[in-house]
C-alpha cells in the first residue's frame, strides 16, 4: 500500500506541474543601447515612442554626466498595475522596468506632461548616476567579468558590488531627488523640482514649526513612520539637490553625481571634495534656508485675508479619500490610511471626529487610498481593493458592515454613482489606454463607453445629483489640464463632446463634485501655486477661487447650507475641515525655488530636451527584433571568489551567475575546496549548479556546502550527492492574498544525515524524496509597522520518502493567525501546527524534529525562527521527535522602537522590536532512550530582541537576542541563548 501511495503522489505531482505549465512568449527589439521587451499586440503601439524617448534621454545623460554605459540597457514593459510606475537598476545589468498604465494625478504630485517622456528622463537618470564609472571600477569589472548582484547566498557579494558600481551606494534621497531635479529640467522645467505639492509640504513644516528629517534621519525614520512613506525620499531629495543648484550651480551638483577619474568612490566624500564642506553641514545649511524661504511665501499668502476654517477632527488623519457626507447619520463616509492603523472605510462623526472602523482597505494607495463612490439610498459604499495592482471593485453596507466583491480585477477606478439608474460609473486602465465605463446594477460587469487616445488621460469624476451631467478632468499630451462636462445622455449614446470645459493651463483641476442643485462644480487647485478652492459654473463657463488657504485646500464636500468640507494640508496629513465658500476677487502668488534655479542660473533651461525627441530615427537604430526567449539569450553575468562551510570546515571556491538580461533564466554555479586534513578526500571538493527558468529549478550538488556553516549551530552543509527537480507557481497572487503551490522531487545518495535535520544519521545508500505544498497567506500592517499585524496563514504540506525498499508519507498542516492590538503596532499571534508519518517507529525518516531557535550566529534565513513548526527553543536540534505531532506557539509583538540619528548613513539603526512567546507541542514519539512514549508535552517560554540595521544605505541587517526554557512535562529541562545577524 506505502508503495502505491508514493507512485499515485508522483504521478499527480507530474500531471500537475505539466497541468499548470504554460509557454512563454514574448517580444523584443534592439538597438545598439536597448533592448526592449514587450508584448506583442497589445503594446506595441507604444515601442516607437518608448524608443524614441529612450534614445533622446540617453544622449543627453551621456554628455551631461561624461556616461559611457557599461552594456546596453534592458527596458521591460508591463501592464501590471492599474498606474503607471517605474524602476531602474544597474546590478547586474542596467535595466529598466516601465508600468504604462496612466499616472496617478492626486494633488499634483507628478506633473501632468506626457508619461512615457517622463519615466524615461526620470529612469535614464538613476542608470546614469548609478552605472557612471572610472578606470578603477572598470578594472573591477573587468575582474568579475560584471558587476556582481548581492546575495544572501555569498555574502561577499555585497564588498564586490561596492567595488564595481560604488554610485549604487547611496541613500534613497541621493537617487530620487537627482532623477526629479533632471526630470524636471529635461522636461522645460515641468516636473517635481518646481512642483506646488512640494511647496506645500515644506511651506506648511515651517508655518507649523515641524521637525525637519537629517539625512540620517530621512531614511532611518522619516520614509517609514510619516503618513507619506518613502514619497518623503523624493521630497526631501529633490528639495536638498535643488538647494544646492541654487546656491552654488546646477554645474557643482552634476560634477558630484558624476564619476570622474580624479572623483571619490563614495558619494559624501565626493560631496566634500565637489562643494568644500561635509554632506551633513550643508543639509543643516538648506534647512536653514528652507525657513527662510517659506518663511517669505507664507507672508505672500496672507497678503490677502486667509480663509477661516473649522476643524472637524482634533488630529491630523494622514491620506484621505474622495469621502461623502451623510447628513441623516450625521457622519462623513471615507477611507483613511494613518499610521498605527491599517487602511480602512469609516464613518467620521462630523460632531466629535471619531472614526468607526468599516472595514479594512487591501492594497491602499498612498494618497487617495482607495478609489469611493457612495449609494446614499442603500447605505453602500463603493470602492476599489488591490490599489497597487489590479483593481476589484469592492461593496461594503454600512449598516451591517458586510462587504462583498462585485467584479475581480476590474482594473476600474475613479468611480461616480449616477443616483438617476443607481449605474456606477468609472475609469478603465488596461494596455495604457483609459476607457470611461458604465456599471449597472447588479454591478456584475461593466460596459465600455469610451476610450481616449494614448496621451488623453482622463481622472476624478464626478456624477451631478438629477445624473444628467458628468464631470471629470482630462490632460492632453502637451501637458494641458482641462475640466470637462458631459451629458449623460450624449455619453451612452457615445458622443463625447463636452457641453463646457474649463483650461487649467498645466495646473491639475483635482475633485472637482457637483454642488447639490447641480448649478456649480468645486474642486481645487494650484493655479496659484497654493492649492485653493475654486467654484465653475457650469451655464456661464465663470471660475471664481472661493478660499485663500495657507497651506492647501483639497477634495470639497458642498453641503445643503452652502458650506463646504474641505482636507486641509498639515504636515502630519490632511484635518477634514468646514469653510464658507466666498468668491475672492485676489490670491497671492507664491514664489518656486525652482523659478529661482533658472532665473540665477539659466543653463538649466538649455537641458530641455522635448524639442529633440521628434528628431529621434527610431526605424535606423533596429538592429534586431523578434521573439524574445530567455534561454537562447543566457549570458555570463559575473563571478568572483567565495567562501563557504562545510560542517566545521572552511572552504575556498569561485562562484558564477549566468543569466538573460531580462532575469527570467538562470545558472548559478560554485565550486570550492576544503583544505582541512581530517576531512576525508572524498569530502574536500564541493559542487552547486542550479537553473531557475520561471516557475521551475534544477539542481545538483555534490558535498554541499554553504556560507553560513561556518558560523553557529546550524548546518546545512551534507555529505553526498543530491539530484533536485522543483517547480512552484502562484495560483492565487491578489496582495496580501496569495496561494502558493510548489513540488519538488529530489534524489540523495551518499548522505550519512537525513536532508534536513543535521542530527539525525541517514544509514540507507539513497532516499527519493517527493513533496507538494500548498501556502497561504493574507496578512495586514500598518504605517509604521515592521511585521503583519493581523490576518491568518495556512500551509498543507505532503511528501513522501522511498528508501531501503520502504516508502514512508508523511502530511503536515499549518495555521497562523493573529490581530492588532489596541496599542499602535503590537499584536498577538498564534502558529499552530500539526502532522502525522506512517512507517517503522525506528526508522529516522517516520519521525518529525524539533529543537532550538534554529539561527544561526550569521545568518540569511527568517529573522523569528521561533515561529516555525520544526523550531522549539530550549532544546537541542532536532532533539525532539515525533511521528505524530500537534504544536502551537503564542506570540506578542510590543511595539518597536524607532530611532532617527543612531550611526552613520552608511550604517545605521532603525528600530528595536521585542517579542515575548510560548511554545507547545505534544505527541506519540520515542524517548532518549528509545521507548515509545505517547504522552510527551514539551514547552517553551522565551522572549526575542530584533535590533534592525541598514548598511550602505540599501541593505537590511537584523541583529537578534533571544532566550527560552524548555520544558518537559513541567520541568525545566534546558535553555538556550541566542545571538544571530541576518544579512539581506
Amino acid at each position: 500500500m506505502r508503495a502505491g501511495f508514493f507512485l499515485v503522489f508522483l504521478l499527480a505531482d507530474l500531471l500537475l506541474t505539466r497541468a499548470v505549465a504554460a509557454p512563454f512568449e514574448i517580444d523584443f527589439v534592439e538597438t545598439d543601447d536597448m533592448l526592449m521587451i514587450y508584448q506583442d499586440p497589445f503594446q506595441t503601439y507604444l515601442i516607437p515612442h518608448m524608443s524614441r524617448s529612450f534614445h533622446n534621454s540617453l544622449e543627453f545623460q551621456r554628455y551631461i554626466f561624461d556616461w559611457t554605459p557599461y552594456e546596453k540597457t534592458t527596458v521591460v514593459v508591463t501592464d501590471f498595475s492599474d498606474y503607471g510606475n517605474a524602476g531602474a537598476s544597474v546590478s547586474p545589468r542596467n535595466a529598466i522596468s516601465v508600468y504604462i498604465a496612466p499616472s496617478n494625478h492626486t494633488l499634483e504630485l507628478l506633473p501632468g506632461n506626457e508619461r512615457t517622456f517622463m519615466i524615461m528622463n526620470h529612469e535614464l537618470t538613476h542608470v546614469a548616476t548609478m552605472d557612471v564609472s572610472n578606470s578603477q571600477d572598470l578594472r573591477w569589472r573587468h575582474f568579475f567579468g560584471g558587476k556582481p548582484r548581492q546575495t544572501d547566498l555569498h555574502p561577499e557579494s555585497i564588498l564586490y558590488n561596492y567595488f564595481a558600481t560604488p554610485r549604487l551606494s547611496a541613500p534613497r534621497w541621493y537617487q530620487e531627488g537627482s532623477a526629479v531635479f533632471f526630470e524636471t529640467w529635461m522636461s522645460g522645467g515641468v516636473g517635481r523640482a518646481q512642483g506646488a505639492y512640494d511647496e506645500m509640504v515644506f511651506r506648511s513644516m515651517v508655518r507649523d514649526d515641524a521637525h525637519f528629517y537629517s539625512n540620517l534621519g530621512i531614511v532611518a525614520e522619516g520614509s517609514s513612520i510619516d503618513f507619506q512613506g518613502t514619497v518623503n525620499a523624493y521630497l526631501y531629495g529633490t528639495r536638498f539637490m535643488s538647494y544646492l543648484a541654487l546656491e552654488y550651480s546646477p554645474e557643482h551638483l552634476v560634477e558630484w553625481l558624476k564619476r570622474g577619474e580624479d572623483s571619490e568612490r563614495y558619494y559624501s566624500k565626493q560631496f566634500l571634495k565637489v562643494f568644500g564642506l561635509p554632506l551633513e553641514d550643508s543639509w543643516n545649511q538648506w534647512i536653514q534656508f528652507e525657513h527662510e524661504f517659506q518663511r517669505a511665501n507664507l507672508v505672500a499668502v496672507r497678503q490677502y485675508p486667509l480663509t477661516s476654517s473649522r476643524p472637524l477632527a482634533s488630529r491630523a488623519l494622514g491620506s484621505i479619500s474622495r469621502s461623502f457626507v451623510d447628513e441623516e447619520d450625521g457622519v462623513m463616509i471615507g477611507a483613511f490610511r494613518y499610521p498605527g492603523v491599517v487602511a480602512h472605510i469609516g464613518a467620521m462623526s462630523l460632531a466629535d471626529g471619531s472614526i468607526e472602523h468599516v472595514t479594512d482597505v487591501r492594497g491602499p494607495k498612498v494618497y487617495p487610498v482607495t478609489s469611493p463612490a457612495y449609494d446614499p439610498g442603500t447605505k453602500t459604499l463603493f470602492y476599489t481593493d488591490d490599489n497597487h495592482a489590479y483593481r476589484d471593485l469592492m461593496a461594503v453596507n454600512l449598516l451591517t458592515g458586510k462587504k462583498r466583491m462585485l467584479i475581480k480585477d476590474a482594473r476600474v477606478g475613479d468611480l461616480a454613482f449616477n443616483p438617476a439608474d443607481k449605474s456606477i460609473w468609472g475609469l478603465r486602465h488596461l494596455n495604457g489606454y483609459v476607457s470611461l465605463v458604465r456599471i449597472p446594477p447588479p454591478y456584475e460587469e461593466w460596459n465600455q463607453l469610451h476610450t481616449w487616445p494614448y496621451g488623453e488621460e482622463a481622472y476624478e469624476m464626478d456624477i451631478s445629483p438629477d445624473g444628467k451631467m458628468l464631470s471629470l478632468s482630462l490632460g492632453e499630451i502637451d501637458a494641458t489640464q482641462y475640466l470637462r462636462v458631459y451629458s449623460t445622455a450624449d455619453l451612452l449614446q457615445q458622443t463625447v463632446e463636452p457641453i463646457a470645459e474649463y483650461n487649467f493651463i498645466t495646473s491639475t483641476p483635482e475633485g472637482f463634485v457637483f454642488s447639490p442643485d447641480g448649478r456649480y462644480l468645486y474642486g481645487s487647485s494650484f493655479l496659484t501655486g497654493v492649492s485653493n478652492i475654486f467654484r465653475y459654473e457650469i451655464e456661464t463657463g465663470e471660475m471664481e477661487a472661493v478660499s485663500n488657504a495657507e497651506t492647501g485646500f483639497f477634495r470639497p464636500i458642498p453641503r445643503e447650507d452652502g458650506s463646504l468640507i474641505v482636507f486641509e494640508y498639515s504636515g502630519q496629513g490632511f484635518i477634514p475641515t468646514v469653510i464658507d465658500p466666498v468668491p475672492l476677487e485676489d490670491l497671492s502668488a507664491i514664489v518656486f525655488l525652482g523659478n529661482e534655479i533658472a532665473k540665477k542660473h539659466p543653463v538649466v533651461r538649455d537641458w530641455n530636451v522635448v524639442g529633440t525627441l521628434s528628431k529621434v530615427d527610431y526605424e535606423s537604430k533596429i538592429t534586431n527584433r523578434g521573439k524574445y526567449r530567455p534561454y537562447r539569450e543566457l549570458g555570463y553575468e559575473s563571478g568572483y571568489p567565495v567562501i563557504e562551510g562545510y560542517r566545521d570546515s572552511a572552504a575556498i571556491g569561485w562562484a558564477m551567475k549566468l543569466q538573460d538580461p531580462a532575469q527570467l533564466h538562470s545558472v548559478d554555479l560554485s565550486a570550492s575546496y576544503s583544505p582541512d586534513s581530517s576531512l576525508s578526500s572524498s569530502e574536500k571538493l564541493h559542487f552547486s549548479a542550479e537553473y531557475s527558468a520561471l516557475n521551475w529549478h534544477a539542481r545538483y550538488w555534490h558535498n554541499d556546502a554553504d556560507f553560513y556553516d561556518l558560523f553557529g549551530p546550524t548546518k546545512r552543509s551534507r555529505k553526498g550527492d543530491a539530484f533536485i527537480l522543483g517547480y512552484k507557481k502562484a495560483l492565487i497572487f491578489d496582495q496580501p492574498r496569495v496561494l502558493n503551490f510548489s513540488t519538488d522531487l529530489a534524489y540523495y545518495t551518499g548522505l550519512d544525515t537525513l536532508p534536513g535535520n543535521q542530527n539525525r544519521p541517514f544509514f540507507y545508500d539513497n532516499i527519493l524524496h517527493g513533496q507538494v505544498e500548498f501556502n497561504f497567506t493574507d496578512t495586514r500592517k500598518s504605517m509604521g509597522a515592521v511585521d503583519h499585524e493581523k490576518g491568518w496563514q495556512w500551509d498543507v504540506v505532503a511528501s513522501g520518502d522511498h528508501a531501503n525498499s520502504e516508502t514512508i508519507p508523511k502530511l503536515r498542516v499549518g495555521l497562523n493567525f493573529g490581530f492588532a492590538l489596541p496599542w499602535k503596532h503590537s499584536s498577538i499571534w498564534f502558529y499552530n501546527s500539526a502532522g502525522i508519518a506512517d512507517g517503522d517507529r525506528l526508522d529516522t525518516l517516520t519521525n518529525y524534529y524539533f529543537g532550538g531557535f534554529g539561527n544561526n550566529y550569521v545568518d540569511d534565513g527568517e529573522v523569528k525562527r521561533y515561529r516555525e513548526y520544526d523550531s522549539m527553543p530550549g532544546f537541542e536540534i532536532d532533539a525532539i521527535s515525533a511521528r505524530n505531532f500537534v504544536k502551537s506557539v503564542a506570540e506578542w509583538n510590543l511595539p518597536p522602537i524607532r530611532f532617527e540619528s543612531v550611526g552613520s548613513p552608511g550604517f545605521f539603526l532603525s528600530w528595536v522590536r521585542p517579542a515575548i512567546f510560548v511554545a507547545a507541542i505534544s505527541g506519540g514519539a520515542l524517548n532518549e532512550d528509545l521507548v515509545q512514549d505517547n504522552d510527551q508535552t514539551y514547552t517553551s517560554i522565551g522572549f526575542q530582541l530584533d535590533l534592525y540595521f541598514t548598511l550602505v544605505h540599501r541593505l537590511p541587517m537584523t541583529l537578534s537576542v533571544g532566550y527560552a526554557a524548555g520544558f518537559r512535562k513541567g520541568t525545566k529541562q534546558d535553555d538556550e541563548m541566542m545571538l544571530s545577524l541576518k544579512i539581506l
